[in-house]
């Protein structure tokens, strides 16, 4: 239970997030099946048909993983909640959340039922899915920020749920479409057609519930830049952009374009490239989940002009200090010198720090500039992954093909000296580090990046063909999500943030580079011709700001 509770943030923020997706594509698919594939089959019988099979698909599985998700994170905030009063499970079970997590059980049990059966939708079966999409939708409201306010309650409840139906119209859909788009073109068409006044819908109805957001969570552009939620939330906005450039893409090609040579391919190649950016979005939200809203942070602001400050590029940090002079090796010197003089045995030798105990891990300026090296040369590394690629882009450079090899060297830096007070480095062992949720998300993203150099290595000599080429960008697109979840244990709210701020625009490179490098693979050869520059110049982006960061 202890190690639960440790993870308990790192775990709860993955489940949200699972969450969210799942019941986005859940209510998405719904939308999709019976007001998009119904109406078509009685002009297109043969087409609607097979939508029909399709979304009815779509609409078991997501209702499947939605209530996996929602049954999991229930349970888990529930034995966390006990575990924390000291109460019997039983005694935390008339909490509002679970009431809430319950009825949200339900209404999915509700759907899977309605979805399960073959066949043609019936009106009744129809209404009924509408229906159990709406209760859906009150639970999860009812489980949201909005039930904790004191003040403008009805508005802040009424923006998630409109925020909520937007986001079901426009990216819950999406998957739906992904596989419609491989009817013949002028079926394929005119589901596309239809679906952008379900996607402009869903834009409407996402950007009145932001203005919602706005008023009762934000409150001004100070908050933005000053709170990990403004923060959060104006990333989500960046991201929010991009989702209607690549719609604004589709639209024209399917209402202005009326024959293309390369037909629908390049809607398809904008459709995944939504959905890739789309679950970036949900990741944010799912961080949402677990940050204060900005207006109740009224003191300890960060203000622009310590953002301007911590973003001034400066002369990189090449210098690495002594591991000893860092705060937990020498607080854990001191306090063995202090055991050996006062020969405390009976009382065990003391621990300068325990992963998982509850309290910040003590932090020097030796700490912050261990840090500033590490994120320096890692910058380093990635400019010269970037500068590689894009000579391997031009086709000139034979040698340039062997560029993952940086990488390789990257992965063992990481999974030496991100963590210093733990093995290989420290006193703590390696097990007993993984209670930490940092240490934790530090491993991991070593491990993605050993896992994606070997695989595009072996991509680039041609050793790796089909469905492998792809470990590379679902890598940077996963590299990017598990960014916008990272956590930071800083003594200070201010150096928080700070440390946050600048990794949000490495996130929106990495799901931006991701998305462009498997439009190179899978290609038209037009659009692959423009994608294999733009991910290189993400690489480059993201080594130029590991290269300038600073954390005083």
């Amino acid at each position: 239970m202890e190690s639960l509770l440790d993870l308990y943030g790192f775990i709860s923020v993955v489940l949200q997030t699972l969450l969210l997706l799942a019941r986005t594509v859940l209510l998405g698919s719904i939308l999709f099946w019976t007001l998009l594939a119904v109406p078509l089959g009685c002009t297109m019988p043969g087409v609607g048909y097979q939508l029909e099979a399709q979304a009815r698909r779509l609409t078991y599985g997501a209702g499947i993983a939605t209530l996996a998700a929602s049954g999991l994170g229930l349970l888990l905030s529930v034995l966390v909640l006990a575990a924390t009063l000291e109460s019997p499970v039983s005694g935390v079970l008339g909490a509002d959340f679970v009431r809430a997590g319950l009825a949200g059980l339900v209404a999915t049990g509700v759907l899977i039922a309605l979805a399960r059966p073959a066949g043609q939708l019936s009106a009744a079966r129809r209404w009924g899915l509408l229906a159990g999409g709406v209760a859906l939708l009150a639970a999860a409201a009812s489980g949201s920020h909005a039930m904790a306010r004191t003040e403008s309650q009805a508005m802040l409840l009424a923006a998630t749920f409109l925020h909520q139906v937007g986001a079901a119209l426009w990216i819950g859909g999406l998957p739906a479409l992904l596989l419609s788009l491989r009817l013949p073109e002028r079926a394929g068409r005119a589901v596309g057609q239809r679906y952008s006044v379900f996607a402009a819908s869903g834009v409407g109805l996402i950007l009145l519930g932001a203005v919602g957001f706005w008023v009762g969570y934000i409150g001004g552009v100070p908050a933005v830049y000053g709170t990990a939620y403004g923060a959060m939330a104006g990333t989500k906005m960046v991201f929010l952009g991009l989702l209607l450039s690549l719609g604004a893409a589709n639209y024209f090609i399917l209402h202005k374009l009326e024959v293309s040579p390369l037909g629908l391919l390049p809607v398809r190649r904008f459709v995944e490239c939504e959905m890739a950016v789309a679950v970036a979005v949900l990741a944010i939200a799912g961080s949402l989940t677990s940050v204060p809203p900005a207006r109740d942070l009224i003191d300890d602001r960060v203000t622009w002009h310590e953002v301007v400050e911590r973003f001034t590029p400066g002369v990189p940090r090449l210098a690495s200090p002594n591991h000893q002079d860092l705060a937990i090796p020498a607080l854990q010197n001191q306090l063995d010198a202090e055991w050996q003089a006062q020969q405390q045995r009976a009382a065990g030798r003391p621990q300068a720090f325990t992963p998982g105990e509850g309290l910040l891990p003590p932090r020097n300026a030796q700490d912050i500039a261990w840090s500033e090296y590490n994120h320096n040369w890692s910058g380093i590394a990635v400019l010269l992954v970037g500068l590689a690629a894009l000579l391997d882009a031009s086709r000139r450079v034979p040698a340039a093909r062997h560029w993952p090899l940086f990488f390789l060297v990257l992965a063992f830096f990481l999974l030496v000296r991100s963590d210093p007070e733990v093995w290989p480095l420290g006193d703590i062992g390696l097990l007993t580090s993984l209670r930490d949720p940092e240490v934790v998300q530090h491993k991991l993203a070593a491990l993605l990046v050993l896992g994606f150099a070997l695989a595009e290595w072996a991509v680039r000599l041609g050793r790796l063909t089909g469905r492998y080429r792809y470990v590379f960008p679902i890598s940077m697109l996963a590299g990017g999500a598990l960014l916008l979840a990272h956590t930071h244990a800083i003594a200070n709210f201010k150096d928080l943030l700070l440390v946050e701020l600048s990794h949000l625009p490495l996130a929106i490179c990495s799901i931006i580079g991701g998305c462009a490098r498997m439009v190179e693979l899978r290609g038209p050869e037009p659009m692959a011709r423009y994608a294999r520059w733009v991910w290189p110049a993400c690489l480059i982006i993201i080594g130029s700001f590991l290269l300038i960061y600073r954390e005083a």
